[in-house]
């Protein structure tokens, strides 16, 4: 945290200056709060792993001394980053914030509240993966990569240890898990950002779905057999480069799960993150 009052006084000329270059004539330019600036201080930190996961910010006083500000500035950047879920704040406690680092399930959680208020059907959501899925699929198979067809495979191990060991509310998250490496072995990070916002969403419907539509044992061992035949047939044509007959497969298993997930009339449900 040194040099942090040069910092806090830099960061206001910059903006000042940022916000005289945007301005039109005539209109009011905003000086942001000291507090917005020790936040974005902080947040900055964070955000580039300086400050990560657990770790502890200095105790107010030790922060206030080398900030220069007072209590209540501190406070009010402390409230502004807990909003955030960047920091959380025990009151009374000698050890100063905790750091939270930026996480998808935060994201996708509000992500949820805007589809919800948006009108978003669940079936809206699985037409989301059928156009994310297949593509990625072509892309894998176009030209294999031994170490994104190992990963895949040690997937499917996984599921079969938990079919084996009948644990099929754990081969359903582990489900989710093949899907989420499907896409992260691509090494594009903006896809994979997304596609886990969109399975956590999905995730949360399942759970419920599961709640509502009880399967007997045999039946669901039954379904749970069939999709594992179904990942291992994927990898096996991803890996031999038969590109055209894997997205084949691929979007032809998507749409069978999607219409098992969405039947009777559950496509039409409207996203509920706020009762999940």
């Amino acid at each position: 945290m040194a040099n942090l009052e040069f910092i806090v006084a830099r960061l206001d000329t910059v903006q000042v200056a940022t916000d005289i270059e945007n301005s039109r004539p005539g209109s009011r330019i905003r000086v942001p709060k000291t507090s917005e600036i020790v936040a974005d201080h902080i947040r900055g930190q964070i955000v580039r792993g300086e400050l990560g996961e657990g770790d502890s910010l200095p105790p107010e006083g030790q922060l206030m001394a080398s900030l220069g500000i007072s209590r209540p500035t501190l406070r009010e950047a402390f409230r502004i980053l807990e909003a955030e879920s960047l920091i959380s704040v025990v009151r009374g406690s000698r050890t100063g914030a905790r750091v939270h680092a930026p996480s998808v399930e935060l994201v996708s959680r509000y992500a949820g509240y805007v589809l919800q208020s948006l009108g978003t059907t669940i079936g809206d959501l699985y037409q989301a993966r059928l156009a994310i899925e297949p593509q990625v699929v072509r892309w894998l198979a176009t030209k294999p990569d031994r170490f994104a067809i190992r990963r895949l495979r040690a997937e499917i191990e996984r599921l079969r240890v938990l079919l084996t060991a009948d644990r099929h509310d754990d081969f359903l998250e582990a489900v989710n898990e093949f899907h989420a490496t499907l896409v992260d072995v691509t090494g594009t990070k903006t896809l994979t950002f997304m596609n886990q916002l969109l399975l956590n969403l999905l995730s949360r419907h399942q759970g419920d779905y599961k709640h509502r539509h009880p399967l007997a044992h045999d039946v669901q061992r039954k379904r749970l057999q069939a999709g594992l035949k179904s990942y291992e047939k994927l990898v096996d044509l991803i890996e031999g480069e038969q590109v055209e007959e894997a997205v084949r497969h691929w979007r032809l298993h998507l749409t069978n799960a999607n219409a098992t997930w969405t039947s009777d009339s559950e496509g039409g449900r409207v996203v509920d993150s706020l009762g999940a």
